[in-house]
């Protein structure tokens, strides 16, 4: 598997030339026969990462959950899910991994536990109970139930509609939930909640595990007031979940709809809820721990300003974190450039690149569906691979994966099941991994009868499947290898500094030593002439698959949607 050596080179981490994959587990593979994806299902398909030429496998959240959010409500943060395949099968998952010269990286969710973890169980017994402390417990502003005109201590609201605060009967005081009530917030101010989660990670390192993916990783911490949310004003008033940029209302992806019970929290300012100063302590601790053990922290920290995000990734804090413009922007030159322009300005080479997601709908969906919608998925993957970064592929992009619609009597997301909100429906991104023709399209392997899968298949073909891709050598899933065996091949994509060849335009192109990628995010064909003399420059990659190797002999000809990777002789 051509990946970082396990060692990682001596002047810079194991994951700055690596290449990602995120497996969202109850997705990828049934191992078992029950229709759900599983740890065993993961260890049985390694093979076919190892083969992408993945260096990074990251897991949905595979701990002990009654599910309420995919996973994200976590009840036992020290073990696997028994119905996933419990700790033997993770073990095998992380052997199997390591073997090939993968690593593992854990999804962790420190911002709230499940109602039904012990910690919380305990906390609502009394407010003298010694776990209390590790939730934020408030009394009401109107003291009472809400029957009887009880009211929560702010007006803060959940990202899935709603007071972000529930009532509590037995100890007459509210908790808080920046998600669903199952989802009851930390107190990080708690020195217990610091200690146990520094603990959970001394643990899965102990174990072999490489690295943790922080969800909410700007959200940990909250104003110790608690103080109300101010209206959101101006370009503000669009979240930043929903803009390719928050500071550009001319960018803004979706308008307010006051009949939208989501839209209530992007219509205030979410200044005391989120990103607050000592959030960036906990990575600080956490990071002299990961590095004892060369492990990687990978935040999901959820802000499209730059300069909110660059704080995260200083000398002392996340090694990365993800930058989500690039999954909230249209398919347009100006706004791709501009994404791609502010995501490479963050803290060059700490940046995770992505198109997709299991939060947002897949890629070639977004860009206009079937073949253009591949394509234009395929190019701004070529752009992200080709700047300082690390880049991460969600399940199926490889496959030109597009959305599934799931009816809302199969739903399982609670933006459909709890806010009924179905146009914003996460489950359309999550249906399962296609692998090969037959039953189930080769989800549940060879189980005989085949399971019908927890969600929905949905229209797929035997041409989206694995295995015939993977025997088309003109197919999507070639090209996505080509891609990631490009970068590892091209020191330039980790160490070169990056120059913008074009300001605007159709054509976006950037520099990096002796390579040139370009890109047509036009509607029409292009022409666009390298520096010097093309007969200088080979086609180190083209996305179209057409000419590999070749020589240019005059200008690029670029279609829509075309992307190719250029390399100069004279900087061989």
């Amino acid at each position: 598997m051509g990946g970082v050596d396990v060692t990682g080179a001596a002047d810079r981490p194991w994951w700055s030339d690596a290449v990602g994959y995120e497996v969202y587990i109850r997705s990828f593979a049934d191992g078992d026969g029950d229709g759900v994806g599983d740890l065993h299902g993961l260890a049985d398909r390694l093979d076919h990462l190892a083969w992408l030429g993945i260096d990074i496998v990251w897991i949905s959240p595979c701990y002990p959950s009654p599910r309420h959010d995919g996973g994200y409500d976590v009840a036992d943060y020290l073990r696997a899910a028994d119905d996933l395949g419990g700790d033997a099968a993770l073990d095998r998952v992380i052997g199997g991994a390591h073997d090939r010269g993968m690593r593992v990286v854990l999804d962790l969710v420190p911002n709230h536990t499940s109602s039904e973890h012990p910690w919380f169980q305990r906390a609502r017994r009394s407010r003298d109970a010694p776990e209390r402390s590790r939730y934020l417990w408030r009394d009401g502003a109107t003291p009472g139930p809400p029957e009887q005109g009880g009211t929560p201590p702010n007006n803060w609201v959940s990202h899935f509609g709603g007071p972000a605060w529930s009532y509590d009967r037995v100890t007459d005081q509210w908790w808080c939930h920046l998600f669903l009530p199952e989802q009851p917030d930390l107190d990080w101010s708690d020195p217990e909640v610091s200690a146990a989660f520094e603990e959970i990670l001394e643990s899965w390192f102990a174990r072999g595990v490489d690295g943790f993916r922080i969800d909410v990783a700007h959200g940990l911490v909250k104003h110790p007031d608690l103080p109300d949310l101010p209206p959101a004003t101006g370009p503000d008033r669009v979240d930043p979940a929903e803009a390719a940029n928050p500071v550009d209302p001319a960018e803004a992806a979706n308008p307010i709809d006051p009949d939208d019970p989501l839209d209530a929290h992007d219509q205030l300012d979410h200044r005391y809820d989120v990103n607050q100063e000592g959030v960036r302590d906990v990575y600080r601790r956490w990071r002299r721990i990961a590095d004892r053990h060369g492990a990687l922290l990978l935040g999901e920290v959820y802000l499209l300003d730059p300069e909110q995000l660059s704080p995260y990734l200083s000398g002392d804090g996340l090694h990365l974190a993800f930058w989500f413009g690039s999954v909230h922007t249209e398919w347009d030159a100006a706004a791709v450039r501009g994404v791609l322009r502010r995501g490479a300005d963050v803290a060059p080479g700490h940046v995770a690149w992505i198109i997709g997601s299991h939060d947002v709908s897949r890629a070639p969906t977004r860009f206009g569906g079937g073949d253009i919608g591949r394509r234009r998925a395929l190019a701004l993957a070529t752009l992200q691979f080709c700047l300082p970064g690390v880049p991460f592929v969600y399940q199926g992009d490889e496959l030109g994966l597009e959305d599934v619609a799931v009816p809302p009597e199969r739903a399982d997301d609670p933006i459909v099941t709890r806010a009924g909100v179905t146009a914003r429906s996460r489950d359309v991104c999550r249906t399962p991994m296609p692998w090969a023709p037959g039953p189930g399209l080769g989800f549940s392997g060879a189980a005989d009868p085949s399971p019908e899968p927890w969600l929905p298949m949905g229209p797929r073909r035997d041409t989206d499947t694995v295995s015939v891709q993977r025997e088309d050598p003109d197919s999507l899933l070639h090209r996505w290898r080509a891609l990631v065996a490009l970068r590892h091949s091209e020191p330039a994509l980790v160490e070169a500094p990056v120059e913008w060849l074009t300001e605007e335009g159709p054509v976006i192109a950037f520099r990096r030593g002796p390579l040139i990628t370009v890109a047509n995010a036009g509607s029409v064909a292009e022409t666009w002439a390298p520096p010097g003399q093309s007969s200088a420059w080979v086609l180190a990659f083209d996305a179209a698959g057409r000419g590999d190797g070749q020589r240019l002999t005059g200008p690029l000809e670029l279609a829509p949607a075309d992307a190719v990777v250029l390399r100069s002789d004279e900087h061989s």
